[in-house]
């Protein structure tokens, strides 16, 4: 049997489609990611504000304390 012959433009009109589908997707993977990094920013600025409220109730004179942790006992001691 001889292989039936294609049209010289099936398979590049398939090819094409197959290329408009995974643009299509990630046009909407990158909508997505673009959503979700909007929403992480907003995120981390309440954060920042948060903090930098927080630093300015504690008292502006105390040093940082330095902790080692060599010096404090696990809880199970």
């Amino acid at each position: 049997m001889t292989p039936t012959p294609h049209a010289p433009g099936a398979d590049t009109e398939q090819r094409l489609t197959e290329l408009e589908i995974k643009a299509s997707y990630a046009d909407d993977l990158l909508d997505t990611l673009n959503q979700l990094v909007a929403r992480q920013q907003e995120q981390i600025d309440l954060l920042l504000r948060e903090v930098g409220r927080l630093r300015q109730q504690g008292d502006p004179q105390a040093a940082p304390a330095v902790r080692n942790l060599r010096d404090e006992l696990p809880p199970h001691y």
